[in-house]
């Protein structure tokens, strides 16, 4: 029997071939340097996994509501307030297996089979495919290479048609690490209001800023649907723990999207990550991202240096955007070629789309300054010979 049609249009996530190389060097003996995924050296803070091991002595495990733990959204929406100064409704909140289990409930509570969404590109590749998944379809946007990648309103009026049904935004971005000021946001809410189409913001890397706290899109509109995740500023990946806000009217419908997906986010997760907001752990979380900063400073010096451009304004998130464009036009040999030659893991830009796919490497800072250190020195000897 033939598989469904949407399997034809779900393209392999190439980090994930990258990966597949990468434990077969390590498994002959080969020191590789890691900075191709989106996972930095940091885990999940003490605090956290001693709750864990509390909860799974002292807290119910059974079925819990789809919607999530009602203590857990009291705390997520306490935190729009201090760090955003927002009024969010805990009901407006919705607990998720993960950031990317969030982004599929918003796609089936927006989107109708045929409809389009707008997609900025360089961008996180398992959108468009997740897209295919409800039966729709991505519009590319292409960021402006010659203005630091940033998205033109113009690019995003020229690609919106009678299909437009939504436009994703991340903030900060992967793989670009740029971050959404607020007249950014009020903008870009202006224009999908002239357009009658959702706005969805996917903002996963918050916390993770340098420069003070990114803006969120519920400060320019408060209709607008975010994704956030517990796996970036609280190192809780493998929790697979997301939060999706949604707005008042679409309360009901994502809760029955909850419960017959995935019923309900582990329990144990859940409670564990009540931890997670309180004063100590978030201070721990804080001290990560300036260890983040230190990592990315270093290296928008040392890459230039040795004939690395960085094409963005890398002001979040654990990324810079790299342009190979003088050493090669086909990223995903190159970046095998890299791996073999040097050790150095890196992400090709086929993965991420946008105007210059063949060209483009993603690096993520995700080891400390020392390994990042040795990174250069291997890549400067790699490039010069």
């Amino acid at each position: 029997m033939q598989l469904a049609q949407r399997c034809q249009h779900i393209s392999p996530f190439q980090v994930i071939q990258v990966l597949k190389q990468v434990v077969a060097l390590e498994a002959q003996g080969k020191d590789v340097i890691r900075l191709f995924v989106g996972e930095p050296d940091f885990s999940a803070s003490p605090a956290i996994l001693e709750a864990a091991t509390q909860s799974i002595a002292r807290d119910n495990q059974g079925y819990i509501s789809s919607t999530g733990l009602a203590p857990l959204k009291e705390k997520i929406a306490q935190r729009y307030q201090r760090w955003h100064g927002l009024n969010i409704d805990p009901a407006r909140i919705i607990i998720t297996p993960g950031g990317s289990a969030a982004l599929q409930l918003a796609f089936l509570a927006l989107v109708n089979s045929g409809d389009e969404v707008l997609l900025p590109e360089p961008g996180y590749p398992c959108n468009s495919n997740l897209l295919h998944m409800v039966d729709a379809t991505s519009r590319r946007v292409f960021m402006d290479e010659k203005n630091a990648m940033a998205l033109s309103m113009s690019a995003l009026q020229y690609a919106t048609n009678e299909k437009s049904k939504a436009l994703l935004i991340a903030s900060p971005s992967n793989p670009l690490g740029t971050v959404q000021s607020l007249e950014q946001w009020q903008e870009i809410s202006a224009f999908c209001k002239k357009n009658d189409i959702a706005l969805i913001a996917d903002e996963i890397y918050h916390g993770l800023v340098f420069e003070g706290l990114a803006p969120t899109a519920l400060e320019a509109d408060d209709n607008a649907w975010v994704i956030q995740s517990f796996s970036k500023f609280y190192g809780m990946t493998g929790w697979r723990l997301g939060w999706l806000v949604v707005p008042d009217h679409a309360i009901g419908a994502c809760e029955r999207i909850a419960q017959n997906l995935y019923l309900s986010a582990s329990s144990i997760a859940q409670y564990a990550a009540l931890r997670c907001f309180d004063e100590d752990v978030e201070a721990e979380s804080f001290a990560k991202r300036d260890e983040l900063k230190k990592r990315r400073d270093y290296l928008m010096t040392a890459l230039p240096k040795i004939g690395l451009n960085i094409m963005a304004n890398p002001d979040g998130a654990f990324y810079l955007y790299l342009d190979v464009s003088p050493y090669t036009n086909d990223s995903l040999a190159w970046c095998a070629h890299v791996l073999n030659e040097t050790g150095v893991a890196l992400a090709p830009g086929a993965d991420f789309g946008g105007p210059s796919p063949n060209t483009t490497a993603r690096l993520a800072y995700t080891v400390n300054v020392e390994r990042l250190t040795e990174a250069v020195e291997r890549l400067n000897a790699f490039l010069n010979k």
